[in-house]
């Protein structure tokens, strides 16, 4: 290896941790949200807030929405002002976001329906077959299937065998 390869190659590698770090964008290639089709929740418990306009279920969540599937321990759901729609669903506790060809961990999950836009916050981690990518916050837009990793990103692309 010539002394200029060398110092590329330093230079790349000193390098990609900054432009990882900084935020990258992916495509999420199992997932087809379905904004019209019904959201189904399932939990071992739920109290509503008829005031607030609040529900919250906890234990063993799980949240269905077409091809959308998320877990949770507990599940806070917004409704809109006149308590006939979900605005949104916050949940936490161990979240898992699992689509058909990737599954997603985080400690925070936001689901805002109007928007159709999902924030995973706190220790996210993707994996995409042998691939796994990690960073402090995924923010996705389930109209298109494309996803944002801000904050210490981390990666590891694994080949497929030929």
């Amino acid at each position: 290896m010539t002394l200029s390869r060398s110092f590329l190659t330093l230079a790349w590698l000193v390098a990609a941790p900054a432009a990882l770090a900084q935020g990258t964008d992916i495509r999420l290639g199992g997932l087809s949200a379905d904004p019209d089709a019904p959201v189904e929740i399932a939990a071992e418990n739920l109290a509503v807030d008829q005031q607030s306009g609040r529900a919250e279920f906890t234990g063993g969540v799980v949240i269905g929405q077409g091809d959308l599937r998320i877990a949770a321990g507990r599940v806070l759901v917004r409704y809109d002002d006149a308590g006939e729609a979900i605005t949104e669903l916050e949940a936490t506790g161990g979240v898992t976001f699992v689509t058909p060809t990737e599954a997603a961990e985080a400690q925070r999950a936001t689901y805002d329906l109007s928007a159709e836009t999902l924030v995973m916050t706190g220790s996210v981690l993707l994996t995409q077959g042998a691939s796994a990518i990690s960073a402090d916050i995924m923010r996705i837009d389930l109209t298109d299937g494309s996803a944002r990793m801000e904050g210490n990103v981390r990666t590891v692309f694994r080949q497929a065998d030929p």
